[in-house]
């Protein structure tokens, strides 16, 4: 299997250590802005994905999970918020 990895700018985290860093913020009201920028991060890698040939179905589908697991834990947290 031909996976094709277009570089990210060492200066810009990668969307794992972003997606990473949403996950297991502690600080309730910071998650809101953890999940978007991971969540911008990701929407960014899959249009580069978009642009590269080659076969990147593995990680379409890790980069899908991981906005899934995004949207559901903003869904968490706002709940969270408004009940506090």
């Amino acid at each position: 299997m031909d996976i094709h990895v277009s570089p990210i700018p060492s200066s810009t985290p990668g969307w794992h250590s972003l997606y990473h860093d949403a996950l297991f913020e502690q600080d309730k009201q910071k998650v809101p802005e953890k999940i978007a920028c991971a969540e911008k991060a990701i929407l960014n890698r899959m249009k580069e994905l978009f642009n590269t040939s080659g076969d990147h179905i593995e990680e379409d589908l890790v980069l899908d999970d991981a906005l899934y697991a995004l949207r559901a834990l903003r869904t968490c947290v706002q709940h969270e918020l408004l009940a506090a």
